[in-house]
């Protein structure tokens, strides 16, 4: 076998691997185009709310309490959470940089689980579930109510009834919406705020630079140095020797 072969299992990976770029490239025109955002709607707010869930598990896993989850008809969003006690930097830092990089996370977690049949359905049952709880649990917005449990829905009868192929196909679509949705809107991760709700916030790096005080273009570097390591290492993993 020629070297430039080896470095796949089989053929098999390797037209995956080329449909999955595909499907990446194919989304983030789509995004840009004066239709396409519409047709990926759904998808845009299951971004955010990855985004927004990172945000709110981080802050838990700090200690402090994650109270709701809002999401907005534009696709932008916020998770609201509260301490008790003054957090620390590394904290603040690690909340803010958890809503970048979990959408990253949950993507490649569901592109390794594609590899195999049985963990391609429990990634569905899981996501499916977690989508539903979740807007039971901590979503208060409207948008966020008919979107996230109709998706949620959809997951779980596509893990309960759906054919092996396409259990596979809908977990890898949405691994690779996780690993891409921060080209959504990549301006955001090298500015130091925006707009949400009508009110001036800062951004994520924004906060990261207030915590640990390097400017937060230098955090969207290392962000996106780090998202394209977990990418890279989730294709590696999943389809190459």
């Amino acid at each position: 076998m020629s070297r430039g072969r080896s470095a796949f299992r089989t053929e098999a990976d390797r037209r995956e691997v080329t449909l999955l770029i595909m499907i990446g490239v194919i989304t983030i025109l789509l995004w840009h185009s004066p239709y396409g955002a519409y047709l990926l709607y759904p998808f845009s707010i299951l971004a955010t709310w990855f985004h927004e869930m990172g945000h709110g598990l981080a802050a838990m896993a700090f200690g402090s309490q994650f109270e709701r989850l809002v999401i907005f008809s534009d696709g932008s969003g916020y998770a609201l959470y509260y301490s008790a006690e003054q957090q620390s930097r590394v904290a603040m830092a690690s909340i803010a940089a958890a809503g970048l990089l979990g959408p990253t996370v949950a993507g490649c977690l569901l592109i390794l689980a594609s590899r195999k049949q049985s963990l391609t359905q429990i990634a569905l049952l899981a996501l499916g579930a977690a989508l539903i709880a979740s807007t039971l649990i901590w979503v208060r917005s409207t948008t966020g109510w008919v979107i996230l449990p109709s998706i949620g829905a959809a997951l779980l009868i596509i893990a309960l009834k759906g054919r092996p192929s396409h259990k596979r196909l809908a977990v890898q679509f949405l691994g690779v919406q996780g690993c891409i949705s921060i080209y959504r809107d990549f301006g955001y991760l090298f500015s130091e705020g925006g707009t949400l709700g009508g009110r001036q916030q800062l951004s994520d790096t924004g906060h990261i630079e207030r915590a640990l005080f390097l400017p937060y273009w230098f955090w969207g570097i290392v962000i996106t140095a780090l998202i394209a390591i977990m990418v890279l290492y989730a294709l590696k993993r999943a389809h190459l020797r």
